[in-house]
């Protein structure tokens, strides 16, 4: 095989595993949620997939529940980003809801009224001891 066409083999490989290595990154702003169980289902389809999810404004209500399905390692937070806790319409989605969060978030909730049916906002500095900044 003549140089430069191995050459130009090796950068195709090359150029390919970079574009596979290479996660989708998601932002979310400005996401008031919804029904659970259709964010549930969407998070767990990103979560398979292996995005990386930017929160760059608000994610409340059943958006939240992104925090049960991607890794934390997987997030993080902008300076303008924070989380809106409340207790779900449903009372069995909002144990969907509270089991989706780690313990130190729902300690993080219960530090502060627990769920209600008022939003509980995370924002920065908070958001800064749970999630690496973007």
């Amino acid at each position: 095989m003549p140089k430069a066409a191995f050459a130009g083999l090796i950068l195709i490989i090359a150029c390919m595993a970079a574009s596979m290595a290479a996660a989708e990154t998601i932002n979310v702003s400005d996401d008031h949620g919804g029904s659970v169980a259709a964010y549930s289902q969407r998070w767990k389809g990103l979560a398979a997939r292996g995005v990386n999810v930017r929160i760059v404004g608000k994610c409340q209500s059943a958006c939240t529940v992104l925090l049960g399905y991607i890794p934390r390692s997987r997030i993080c937070v902008m300076p303008a980003a924070s989380f809106g806790f409340h207790l779900a319409h449903r009372t069995d989605m909002t144990a969907v809801l509270w089991n989706a969060y780690a313990a130190d978030i729902r300690g993080w909730i219960n530090a502060h009224g627990g769920l209600a049916s008022q939003l509980k906002w995370m924002s920065a500095p908070d958001t800064y001891r749970y999630f690496h900044r973007c």
